[in-house]
């Protein structure tokens, strides 16, 4: 069984933002199989080279949850639980960071469109030619049973700059 890729949507952001969603307004099309997210995003975290990318499905952030594995540098990996409105998906980069550098992942959510609680995966990173980097993998769970309408991605406190970017993609089992 092959499976087909859609772009369904694309920003490239021209100007800082507090978040980004995709699908604004429920325009997700319950179309696809499974979907898949792919980021390359730097925020303006003061003082940070690192930060966190958090996500709301539907505008909602109280039924998720998540079980992150993360590694910084060349130290062994830490894991933690998270749920409600911190659940982050994967690191991303900072202020501080080397110039032009942004952090990068993607999410992969199945049967977005079934009546069952959604669960989905992340993965990322980022990089530093000048300090460290940071791998992330989370496994998450939204426990909600609505097809997915939106997704809108924030990091904590701060704007994603310029230059970041967002694409949507539905995936079909033919």
């Amino acid at each position: 069984m092959a499976n087909t890729f859609t772009l369904i949507e694309a920003q490239t952001l021209s100007t800082t933002a507090t978040s980004v969603t995709l699908g604004s307004g429920g325009t997700i099309p319950q179309t696809y199989t499974d979907l898949k997210v792919l980021i390359s995003a730097r925020t303006d975290r003061p003082s940070q080279d690192n930060d966190a990318l958090f996500i709301a499905i539907n505008g909602v952030t109280t039924t998720l949850a998540n079980k992150l594995l993360e590694s910084v540098g060349s130290s062994g990996g830490n894991s933690s639980s998270n749920s409600g409105a911190s659940t982050k998906v994967f690191p991303t980069v900072g202020s501080t960071a080397g110039a032009s550098i942004f952090g990068n992942g993607e999410i992969y959510f199945l049967n977005y469109t079934g009546s069952q609680y959604k669960s989905f995966s992340g993965d990322g990173l980022t990089e530093n030619n000048a300090i460290q980097a940071i791998t992330g993998l989370t496994a998450n769970l939204w426990s909600n049973t609505a097809a997915i309408t939106s997704l809108t991605f924030s990091s904590i406190g701060t704007n994603f700059v310029s230059g970041s970017t967002f694409y949507l993609y539905g995936i079909k089992n033919s």
